[in-house]
């Protein structure tokens, strides 16, 4: 396995990280608890030592997911989770990052994982009634009390960013990015460089798209979230098929497949970004690993970013209500 570094801590992850949510939380396929268990183990097993989970995704039942299984697991792991929202009835009622309920979600999030410490703690989406500032100090309270490890920011700007950053360092950004979504290169990777700080990227896979495997015809489950996605709708799966067709030719003249490519070229980015593409398969966890030893050549590159960048009718990425929270 090879390991990055999370921002300027020391802690030393593995190269590609293992996005949780889809384990119980997003899609429409339900998994069993123990199958579960078992994949998260055979990650461990393969190398993986970086997990990303939130309160939300349940809510809550994804972290009791992994406070289970690596509970008694005698191996050193690191566990990202999140707080800032509210929730009724089980169910998210919008956003909230008072310092109260920061400090709370800590303990209750501390509980429901079975760990002591929570190595890398984000603001889930930033709260515009709370003062990044007052968000920062929470986080950094709990870093000098001994609960938290490192802080981290999802879906911030690059202003957000240095603001909290000035109060207690950021050590991990966590935003869309892959060659569906490049927003981040030019709006906050310049300011993640400058401070040292981790992009952590969701979605490194398009949420499967540039795995090959969707086409016009594909339909999803009225509770798999992609079915309210616009670029998930039939018009637009089939205009963005040209990028997944340019994705399969450099994979066959690796020998790779459509999904190694795309995460192998973020990691050719930057030596501070750690992919956390999703999975409830230990074969894909197996496959996604070995995009770490594909080596894309210049040209291949140029062609990937080419086509990426100039691909400008992509379809939006959420809905109206969903993206307002990105970006603040």
């Amino acid at each position: 396995m090879k390991f990055r570094e999370l921002g300027k801590t020391g802690i030393k992850l593995s190269a590609i990280g293992l996005g949780c949510m889809g384990m119980s939380f997003g899609y429409s396929d339900k998994h069993d608890t123990k199958d579960m268990i078992k994949v998260l183990h055979q990650a461990v097993d393969m190398g993986e030592n970086f997990f990303d989970t939130a309160e939300c995704y349940g809510p809550f039942t994804n972290e009791e997911l992994l406070g289970q299984a690596f509970k008694d697991l005698n191996k050193e792991i690191y566990i990202a989770t999140k707080f800032g929202f509210k929730f009724e009835n089980g169910k998210s009622v919008g956003l909230t990052s008072h310092p109260d309920n920061i400090k709370r979600v800590c303990d209750e999030s501390l509980k429901r994982l079975n760990r002591d410490v929570i190595d890398l703690f984000y603001q889930h989406r930033v709260d515009t009634t709370v003062p990044i500032e007052d968000v920062a100090g929470a986080v950094k309270e709990l870093i000098e009390a001994g609960k938290v490890r490192a802080f981290g920011l999802s879906e911030a700007n690059a202003e957000t960013i240095r603001k909290a950053h000035a109060v207690c360092p950021v050590s991990a950004a966590q935003n869309e990015f892959s060659l569906w979504w490049k927003r981040p290169e030019k709006e906050i990777m310049p300011t993640l460089e400058e401070l040292g700080i981790t992009l952590v990227p969701y979605s490194p896979l398009g949420k499967g798209y540039l795995c090959g495997n969707f086409d016009k015809n594909t339909t999803f489950a009225s509770d798999d979230f992609r079915s309210i996605l616009p670029r998930f709708q039939k018009e637009m799966l089939e205009e963005n098929y040209k990028i997944v067709e340019l994705v399969k030719e450099i994979a066959n003249s690796h020998n790779a497949t459509p999904a190694q490519i795309a995460l192998a070229w973020i990691l050719h980015q930057k030596p501070y970004i750690i992919p956390i593409p999703g999975t409830t398969k230990a074969h894909r966890i197996q496959e996604n690993l070995g995009a770490i030893d594909v080596e894309l050549t210049k040209d291949e590159l140029e062609k990937l970013n080419k086509i990426s960048e100039n691909w400008n009718n992509m379809g939006d990425r959420y809905p109206e209500h969903l993206e307002a929270l990105t970006n603040k």
